[in-house]
């Protein structure tokens, strides 16, 4: 195979292994250059390449996707092998066996490479609604607000940042794994969100403070100097939080991803924002950033009346959106890696 080619087919596999560890769908693959380069003499060899970036990689062996995700990558990688090669590859069909053979778990995992070479690798429900919550797997928003973070590390750099509606934690775990903070407060009200959610901070190599519902015992500005983070989980129902305890946290930053679904949740943040802006009136405002996926224009309008113009909270300057890729609209998202 002429160098150009070859360079070609390599570029191919980061780009599945990217997609596969993800659990990202499967229309999103590159497909189509596959099936290109399989019309050549090195075709098997890619493709056990690619058997070896997905299936077989390391995370993917320590922390298996689902099931079903598995078998229908499979499928899809023999028949556009059969398409091109009348030699069956038997690798391929060994590895299916085995996937037909696993049981489906509840939970399943996806891991995601970060421009440092670590990753972070997360437990979700194989169900989208579980437990009468969406908040045990992750959605897209948090993924382009972990992207948008990794890209302007100074934004979290040194400051307690905490997090509304954290969900699965992917987005809290980028920012800890690669922008530095002196602080990050992973915040949720549902518990087996908390429980899931506590066992990724920790599935992850992070040390977990102890819960932060107390308010006398969380840190402050000034109690904590280290490289790592200090990391903690709060049990934060935004209908029912006191100012006090909002007033405790003192965050430098506060984030959320994809908590916009619904009139009752616009309200109950929106509320939450006005009282941490206002139990903070006698330090500087801390700096919001609120990334989601516009799928009911009313919402958005209710979120964004309810705040004011110009995006202010008793003094406290609330971005609509972040200046980068964390807002975006859902054909955006779908064209996405």
């Amino acid at each position: 195979m002429a160098p150009e080619e070859s360079a070609a087919a390599a570029r191919l596999l980061p780009s599945f292994e990217r997609r596969f560890l993800a659990a990202r769908t499967l229309r999103s693959f590159p497909w189509q250059s596959l099936e290109e380069k399989l019309r050549d003499s090195s075709g098997p060899e890619l493709l056990l390449n690619i058997l070896r970036k997905t299936v077989k990689h390391p995370l993917c062996v320590k922390h298996p996707p689902s099931v079903k995700y598995a078998r229908c990558f499979l499928s899809e990688l023999i028949r556009k092998h059969e398409a091109v090669h009348t030699e069956p590859l038997d690798e391929l069909y060994e590895a299916l066996a085995e996937v037909l053979m696993a049981e489906e778990p509840t939970q399943s995992h996806r891991s995601y490479l970060l421009p440092s070479g670590d990753s972070v690798t997360l437990s979700e429900s194989t169900a989208i609604v579980s437990h009468g919550t969406t908040g045990l797997v992750t959605w897209d928003a948090a993924l382009y607000l972990a992207e948008w973070a990794i890209e302007n590390p100074a934004a979290f750099a040194h400051r307690i940042v905490l997090e509304l509606g954290s969900g699965a934690g992917l987005t809290g775990l980028a920012i800890c794994k690669t922008c530095c903070p002196s602080t990050y407060i992973f915040s949720d009200c549902h518990t087996c969100v908390l429980e899931q959610l506590r066992g990724n901070i920790l599935l992850n190599g992070l040390s977990l403070e102890p819960d932060t519902t107390d308010p006398a015992r969380h840190p402050g500005h000034n109690a904590y100097n280290s490289e790592s983070p200090r990391v903690m989980v709060a049990h934060l129902d935004w209908d029912v939080v006191t100012t006090p305890e909002l007033a405790a946290f003192q965050p430098d930053v506060i984030i959320a991803a994809d908590v916009l679904y619904c009139p009752e949740t616009v309200l109950s943040l929106v509320r939450v924002l006005q009282r941490l802006s206002a139990c903070l009136k006698n330090q500087q405002a801390p700096e919001t950033y609120i990334a989601f996926t516009i799928r009911n224009p009313e919402t958005c309008q209710l979120f964004t009346s309810e705040l004011g113009e110009p995006w202010a909270l008793g003094g406290a300057a609330v971005s609509k959106k972040p200046p980068g890729p964390p807002h975006r609209t859902p054909e955006r998202q779908k064209s996405a890696e």
